[in-house]
């Protein structure tokens, strides 16, 4: 049986297709769950689906651009295999033991650390705004990303597949788990305090993520996690605040009422911009 998982997510990333109905299957299932118990009401300029239209845009977008990224890291993963190079490859700790090095390599470099990197160096900052700029964060906010910040994604899950010696089956696992893991973490879903509290002591729970999609600084800064919470409690980077005081958006950047115009966002990164604090 754990022959038969390992070969499929070993030539998973040969097949695009089943790729995107995984991330298609998450999304519509947050998308339906949204419905049934909202976090918040939405205020969308126009409707959910225009909302979604614009933010899918992106999503194709960096789809697209790391699908071609994609076969950098194979040739990446296949090196470290074949030079026995990385923590994997000189651990020998069997398939368990690889798919959990990887999964907390990955998740601190591709999770973690790309993100607070995002929010501390201010030419990256610009382009991460596009993502915290949307003033209705639900679960197509998730792959929300510009294009340059996506290929910057692409360099941090570079580094972390070097660094593990990872073998594909041990990325494509931690890559489908990250799939449903954003669009847990963004759905705009109300669970109860005590779940969510439980949950966060593990896992990035959606309010303690929502908690990053706050308006304000300090709470911007924080929070910075994709799928294990350790990396923010133990690092400093743990916030909390009362949900219902969550406001999304920026207080500065961008212009909260062009949240949806694609082509701004686009551009936005170009123009002149005021400095972060």
């Amino acid at each position: 049986m754990l022959t038969e998982i390992i070969n499929h997510f070993k030539t998973l990333e040969q097949r695009p297709l089943e790729r995107l109905l995984i991330l298609v299957s998450g999304l519509l299932f947050f998308w339906i769950l949204e419905g049934a118990i909202p976090f918040i009401k939405p205020n969308y300029k126009r409707n959910k689906l225009q909302h979604a239209y614009i933010n899918l845009g992106f999503t194709v977008i960096h789809l697209i651009i790391h699908t071609f990224l994609a076969l950098v890291i194979i040739k990446i993963s296949d090196w470290c295999i074949h030079h026995h190079f990385g923590l994997v490859q000189i651990s020998n700790v069997g398939i368990l033991g690889s798919i959990a090095i990887t999964f907390f390599i990955l998740d601190f470099c591709v999770g973690w650390l790309v993100h607070i990197t995002e929010h501390k160096v201010p030419l990256l900052w610009r382009f991460h705004i596009i993502h915290h700029a949307d003033n209705n964060v639900d679960v197509t906010t998730g792959l929300r990303h510009h294009p340059i910040e996506s290929i910057l994604r692409g360099m941090f899950f570079f580094i972390g597949v070097f660094i593990a010696g990872a073998p594909m089956y041990a990325v494509m696992i931690y890559q489908t788990i990250l799939v449903f893991a954003t669009a847990f973490t963004h759905a705009n879903i109300n669970l109860s305090t005590q779940i969510d509290k439980a949950l966060s002591y593990i896992i990035v729970s959606p309010n303690m993520h929502k908690v990053h999609h706050h308006y304000k600084q300090p709470y911007t800064d924080s929070n910075y996690g994709a799928i294990l919470s350790i990396w923010d409690r133990t690092l400093g980077t743990f916030n909390k605040l009362d949900s219902s005081k969550i406001v999304y958006g920026l207080d500065k950047y961008h212009p909260n009422e062009e949240d949806e115009n694609f082509i701004r966002l686009m551009k936005e990164p170009f123009g002149k911009m005021e400095p972060k604090n």
